[in-house]
């Protein structure tokens, strides 16, 4: 047998898996590798300074006779569990390979040391990734595809599963595996485009047998490197949910289906619109009400098979054929459609013409209903109900029985309502809010003696908003009671400053009957009293007349009042003349100031009798013993008329506009 000499270079050195140099026949290192210094420590350049450490110290708990067989042998040998000293004088288990070579045209022998520790350690992997290997061919179904996507492996739970034999399913294709249907190639494609962009993918997906029935898998698909090719291939890795996923199919029919009709619900809607919308389709949105409903459903004769609803979606269905139709409610229903305007409003020459009958007898019916276009009008499934209700409430006012749309300035107004909404939250949030406060003047001393705070906004996004505007948004979402708490806070803080600075004004806030009807709304105003340090008669609450009069049947809320009034709050009756008077109310409640509104302001000068009623109306609140206040104010010849009918206090732009709280502080000391 002739001797197989080895050729060894540096590159070849350096790319072996484990520790390894050549040392040469008279025991002298010739190459020493990197990862030899990392794992012994040893440098080269110490057996440079020290040739002698191969012999004395590196292999010292080797016999000699073993050195010598390893730098004199001619063939390769393995020696297992040798112990070499390492720089730092520790011993390490190693198992040596040794292959004689030529380095650099000189004779020496190869010298590889495999840890046995780490061999342990790559022993005990290989055996988990064997287990884990186990686990999964015998719990999963699985595939495996080439870089082209031809299956080239699978194992026995997918051919249960899916039908095929292995001759018949290798080399088939991954799109083959997913039934024939637009929305099973979109979910293949994107599967396969993750894959070859070396991402993981999860999900659910729908697949195909061989007989072409479908089933249900939750598939993991796992791109993986093949190197001997270059080329990647790709796992399927999957688990049968038919089971469970035809359960939630049919709860989710229970959940989005009108049984009564077959229509989908509002949930259901909902989600086809935002997709709609998201595809950037054109539609028309036609939200459709049954007009004095209950009355006309008492009318029946109680056959469910003909019942007013049964037929008059019987009715729908037919004449807007192919479009999407939803019920929202008991009497409302909705039709997304392609359909032009024209031909929706039609639907109610349709219903003329095909009535629905009791007994004998034609019922009455008539339908209010909104159109709203997407995107053009609206684009949100918010915004387009919002637009529809809208345009309903304006049929309504106008005698029903017609399906309209809104204006562009209608549009406009709601998304700007919409946009209202949404940014106050943010407002809230973050304290975006501002107060400024209007002085009230004492006609008598020429004293300010109170404010009134009022909210101003200012957003970067929808530029200023008017406490006219904001108030009724405000109102209709609930946050109202955000601003109330955030106004009340602010006060109480501003209230307490000035007093201690030796300014007693008293700040006023408004409040709403919606507020009031909380029962906790007292207990909330004295908590931030308490937690403000400010004391009740700095604060006084201005309620209007609608307030007062639904105030005035609820027990609970005079109840509050009351209780508030005891400490030290005082409330005003805002917008005085304007709303619906009631002397039983200010008999009931806690009124100390009346306000008359400013419109009777405004015309004081115009004639003796807008004078002769302001001097009335003044004359009606001193005889209660209440301090009169007159707003809008806005020329000296009306603050001199006002004080001659005896007018306590005065509110408007000639006293000053809405200033902020140092300007405030400035002008009561002018005013001392």
């Amino acid at each position: 047998m002739s001797l197989q000499i080895y050729n060894v270079n540096n590159k070849l050195l350096e790319e072996a898996p484990f520790p390894s140099f050549v040392i040469g026949k008279l025991s002298q290192l010739i190459k020493w590798s990197d990862k030899s210094e990392q794992f012994f420590g040893y440098s080269a350049d110490d057996f440079v300074q020290n040739p002698a450490i191969i012999r004395e110290q590196f292999f010292s708990p080797v016999a000699s006779e073993i050195l010598h067989d390893i730098v004199t042998t001619e063939v390769s040998i393995r020696l297992d569990n040798l112990q070499l000293l390492t720089k730092t004088e520790e011993l390490v288990d190693v198992s040596i390979i040794t292959k004689p070579c030529l380095f650099d045209g000189q004779l020496a022998t190869l010298v590889m040391c495999l840890p046995i520790q780490e061999m342990r350690m790559l022993s005990n992997e290989n055996q988990e990734l064997i287990d884990l290997k186990k686990g999964i061919m015998s719990s999963f179904m699985v595939v495996t595809l080439d870089y082209e996507g031809f299956i080239t492996h699978c194992n026995p739970l997918f051919l249960k599963m899916s039908h095929w034999t292995p001759k018949r399913v290798l080399g088939k294709t991954f799109w083959q595996l997913f039934p024939d249907t637009e929305a099973s190639t979109h979910i293949a494609q994107t599967i396969w485009r993750t894959l070859n962009n070396g991402n993981v993918w999860q999900g659910e997906v729908q697949k195909a047998k061989k007989d072409g029935q479908t089933y249900w898998t939750h598939l993991t698909a796992i791109p993986t490197a093949d190197h001997s090719t270059k080329n990647s291939s790709f796992i399927l890795i999957e688990k049968d949910i038919t089971k469970d996923k035809t359960i939630q199919l049919q709860l989710e029919k229970i959940a989005y289906i009108d049984t009564e009709t077959g229509f989908m619900n509002v949930h259901r809607l909902e989600h086809i619109t935002t997709k709609m919308i998201e595809e950037g389709r054109h539609f028309s949105f036609v939200y459709m009400s049954i007009d004095k409903f209950y009355t006309l459903k008492d009318m029946q004769n109680g056959d469910p098979e003909h019942s007013l609803i049964v037929e008059f979606t019987k009715r729908m269905k037919m004449y807007f054929q192919d479009s999407t139709m939803a019920r929202i409610n008991e009497n409302d229903f909705v039709v997304i459609t392609p359909l032009p305007e024209w031909f929706i409003q039609g639907f109610l020459t349709y219903m003329q013409q095909h009535p629905i009958y009791n007994g004998n007898v034609a019922v009455p019916i008539s339908i209010s209903g909104g159109i709203t276009r997407s995107p053009e009008d609206q684009s949100t499934f918010a915004q387009l109900m919002k637009a529809s209700l809208a345009a309903i409430i304006n049929v309504r006012e106008a005698g029903g029985d017609s399906i309209v749309s809104l204006s562009k300035e209608n549009h406009k107004a709601l998304y700007r309502k919409s946009l209202i909404e949404k940014r106050l939250l943010l407002a809230l949030d973050q304290k975006n809010l501002k107060v400024l406060y209007q002085p009230q003047l004492d006609m008598k001393t020429g004293k300010i003696v109170a404010v009134e705070a009022l909210v101003r906004w200012e957003d970067e996004e929808i530029g200023v908003v008017s406490p006219d505007e904001l108030i009724p948004v405000a109102e209709e979402t609930g946050l109202i009671h955000n601003i109330g708490s955030f106004m009340l806070e602010k006060a109480c803080e501003q209230a307490l400053a000035w007093n201690a600075a030796g300014i007693p004004l008293r700040v006023s806030i408004n409040s709403s009957v919606r507020e009031f009807r909380d029962k906790n709304m007292a207990r909330s105003i004295i908590d931030t009293l308490v937690r403000t340090n400010c004391p009740g008669d700095l604060i006084q609450i201005e309620i209007t007349e609608k307030f007062a009069l639904e105030a005035e049947g609820e027990t609970s809320i005079i109840k509050q009042m009351r209780q508030l009034e005891r400490e030290g709050i005082v409330f005003a009756l805002d917008d005085f003349g304007t709303g619906y008077a009631s002397f039983r109310y200010m008999q009931l409640l806690p009124i100390e100031i009346l306000k008359i509104d400013q419109t009777f302001t405004n015309s004081l000068l115009k004639s003796e009798k807008s004078q002769l009623l302001m001097h009335g109306m003044i004359q009606f609140g001193k005889s209660m013993n209440l301090t009169v206040l007159a707003e809008g104010v806005e020329t000296a010849e009306q603050q001199k008329l006002l004080k001659s009918f005896g007018c306590d206090l005065a509110q408007g732009f000639y006293i000053s506009k809405p200033i902020t709280a140092a300007e405030v502080t400035k002008f009561y000391n002018s005013t001392k």
